[in-house]
């Protein structure tokens, strides 16, 4: 894969404030520069790429996160650690973020981090593997344990001497937990209300061109169940398997949503207009005229990719919810209005955007292999997805889908959609999960096999091994190669990969460590290593020569 230059530059002016990262070579290039000064910089740019050497670890099943060379981490904050005296960090942390708190000033920020499950073993003290032998039943303690345990946090961090540290007691530290009252940024109340509880299986998100955070609700039914039709439209309950609702009577239908979170003082709201499904994240673009498209994938077998085109400036209320046909490039609008078909199945608009993914069937779209983490390519304006696999239908690697908007305009009606990379031992990566450009544009990407799954004999996962942080890079020998660059924990995730804004420092997540033990006693991971000796998940800050020879554009 090569930079084409005239690309490059004209590209410059389509860059989102939120989910794209100008590049500052694209800004010099359009910014008082003369066609000499650009070809040089381009040049010199090109030529540090190219000597930049990445050595590819072997697949582990070490119970360590292993770094190439050239790299270290440290750890910012696990789960348990105080962020105030009254608020502690939660359980599996996910979708990492950052914005500093001044833009001349890179090192001291807020972190934006997603708790997206619970693991009761460890949390509530619930063995959930042997309940039912044990005849063992949830308490209301133990629920509101595992409820405080998700959401997500917001803790100001400030990096001295190379060492990212949290500001112990900031006025910006807050949880947001699953008891948080949240207001529905719509015009109906849903089952009755217009501010609801909590918030739960946060899992990636983004950046808002506003600045403030979006957090996405994926597993939802795994709180509270969810609300089932059969073919006469009739209503039931299908249970959860946490058992929350035996003690909140909270309605299913208020989760599944994007969330949005002023880093300032904590307040959220919830947007219905983006459709409620098992949101993986929740990808912004802000157009020339300030009108919002949001893209986001619903991680399940055979959902759908969506497309939300605002009808207003900077807003996620007016506009239209679109998802995708993949076979003929088509964004087929949810809009009960105009779909006599959604006519004849729902009521309103509200009840279409509650089921989305039943509307989204009636309408045709394409179904796809779990798609996960969306992100747009800073120099090319191409929208890749991660589709993670679909066992069902023998596909058990995963695949990255390219989505290119017709005439690159992202609220185009229309796109080309085509494979980029097919994982497989061929490729040397499977299940992909999260995205992450850095400032060079290289794609950044971490695997998703399941711990059940993984380090088995016999089974697609064996020549994997532990989960994996991977880069693909843009220029040199190694173009367009999938590399290793990190080896999770055992029964481990990392997730959540977001650069600082000089692009010294690569935050990252490392979810579930230890997530298949049976025994707190006799844990299958013991990261990172604590007295206790009890797996936590927890935040690190990779730092080093590569991250930064990877970042080379800052520098220019």
């Amino acid at each position: 894969m090569e930079y084409n230059r005239r690309k490059f530059i004209s590209f410059l002016g389509k860059a989102s404030l939120g989910a794209i990262i100008t590049p500052p070579i694209l800004i010099g290039c359009n910014k008082n520069s003369t066609s000499s000064n650009e070809h040089k910089n381009y040049h010199n740019y090109l030529e540090k790429l190219k000597k930049v050497v990445l050595e590819p670890l072997a697949p582990s099943n070490q119970d360590d996160l292993i770094l190439t060379k050239g790299l270290e981490y440290h750890t910012i904050i696990k789960w348990g650690d105080k962020i105030n005296d009254t608020d502690t960090f939660g359980f599996n942390n996910d979708f990492n973020c950052f914005i500093p708190l001044d833009d001349s000033n890179p090192k001291d920020g807020l972190l934006w981090v997603n708790h997206e499950y619970v693991n009761p073993l460890f949390v509530s003290n619930f063995n959930f593997r042997e309940s039912k032998k044990l005849k063992q039943h949830k308490t209301k303690e133990q629920v509101d344990k595992e409820m405080y345990n998700v959401g997500g946090s917001i803790v100001r961090i400030k990096e001295k001497d190379g060492i990212w540290k949290i500001v112990l007691n900031d006025p910006h530290n807050r949880r947001i937990t699953a008891k948080t009252p949240i207001k529905l940024n719509w015009d109906y109340p849903i089952k009755g209300k217009t501010t609801v509880i909590g918030t739960n299986s946060n899992c990636s998100g983004g950046i808002t061109p506003w600045k403030t955070f979006i957090t996405c609700e994926e597993n939802y039914d795994s709180c509270f169940g969810e609300t089932k039709y059969n073919e006469k439209n009739i209503a039931s309950h299908k249970p959860s398997s946490y058992g929350w609702e035996e003690f909140y009577n909270y309605p299913p239908e208020h989760y599944g949503w994007v969330v949005e979170v002023d880093p300032n003082n904590g307040t959220a709201q919830k947007h219905i207009a983006l459709g409620r499904f098992a949101h993986e994240c929740c990808t912004l673009h802000e157009l020339k005229d300030k009108r919002i498209v949001a893209y986001s994938g619903d991680d399940k077998n055979n959902e759908h990719l969506y497309k939300f085109i605002s009808s207003k400036p900077q807003s996620l209320k007016e506009g239209t919810l679109y998802v995708a046909d993949t076979i003929n490039g088509k964004w087929l609008a949810l809009d009960w209005d105009s779909q006599p078909i959604l006519q004849n199945k729902f009521k309103n608009q509200t009840e279409v955007l509650i089921r989305a993914r039943e509307a989204a069937k009636l309408l045709g779209a394409t179904e796809l292999n779990r798609p996960e983490d969306i992100e747009i390519d800073p120099i090319t304006g191409n929208i890749f997805v991660s589709l993670t696999n679909n066992k069902n239908k023998g596909d058990f690697h995963g695949s990255i889908l390219k989505i290119k908007e017709n005439n690159s305009d992202f609220d185009a009606l229309n796109f080309k959609a085509s494979l980029y990379k097919a994982g497989g031992e061929e490729s040397g990566f499977s299940c992909p999960d999260n995205l992450a450009f850095d400032l060079s544009g290289n794609l950044w990407m971490t695997s998703d096999i399941s711990g059940s799954a993984m380090n088995k004999k016999n089974k697609p996962y064996t020549a994997f091994k532990n989960n994996s942080l991977f880069v693909i890079p843009r220029h040199g020998k190694e173009a367009g190669k999938v590399i290793r660059i990190a080896s999770a924990p055992i029964d481990a995730e990392l997730t959540g990969p977001w650069f600082s804004p000089d692009g010294k420092t690569l935050f990252l997540s490392v979810q579930h460590p230890g997530e298949q033990t049976k025994d707190k006693n006799k844990p299958t991971s013991k990261w990172p290593f604590d007295k206790d000796g009890i797996p936590k998940p927890a935040v690190v800050a990779i730092t080093g020569d590569v991250i930064e020879k990877m970042n080379l554009l800052h520098k220019i």
